[in-house]
């Protein structure tokens, strides 16, 4: 059963791969502030950072903003179950809304669900294909996993747009110093 689940896992991934490569329209906002942010030499990547996630979390709507801030809450004190049924309501109603899956997936991940996780993430890069958040919780899931191909390959298109976070480009080195010695 366990094998079974880690095919889907795997055949997911592959999946995700190809439909990150597809078109994606963002407002000119967000636009800007990630080409700043893929700049090698920005000492304020934080905040640039934060203020894609800021653009990225509003919907557009208050009850969706509502029920995402719910979710995010119910995450934050640790009562995965309540969050997932927040953001599971969220998806449901506002299903073309990226940061919905990419909360919903974290849930899923913190509840240890990973197969959940990965849909949604499939999902959310679906509709937000530079979302380096979910490509790199996506690399942490397959590393975790032990596929460090995919891991590796989830983690480089997330450092492809945020060159600056230490837990990515940390991963990156780590799993190709690992590929290189098993290449040997």
């Amino acid at each position: 059963m366990l094998l079974k689940n880690i095919q889907r896992l795997n055949a997911a991934f592959a999946a995700l791969l190809i439909v990150t490569s597809g078109a994606f329209a963002q407002s000119a906002e967000v636009d800007e502030l990630l080409e700043r942010l893929s700049d090698p030499d920005l000492s304020n990547w934080e905040a640039v950072e934060q203020r894609i996630y800021e653009a990225w979390s509003r919907s557009g709507s208050p009850s969706i903003d509502l029920l995402l801030t719910r979710g995010r809450d119910a995450m934050e004190a640790e009562d995965y179950d309540v969050a997932i049924e927040h953001l599971t309501a969220l998806t449901d109603h506002a299903p073309e809304f990226a940061e919905g899956w990419n909360a919903r997936a974290t849930a899923y991940y913190l509840a240890d669900m990973y197969g959940p996780s990965i849909q949604d993430i499939r999902i959310a890069l679906s509709l937000n294909p530079k979302h380096f958040g979910a490509l790199s919780g996506l690399g942490l899931m397959m590393d975790e996993l032990g596929y460090s191909e995919f891991a590796l390959e989830a983690y480089r298109a997330a450092q492809a747009i945020h060159p600056h976070r230490p837990n990515i480009n940390e991963a990156v080195e780590r799993l190709e110093q690992e590929q290189e010695g098993e290449a040997l």
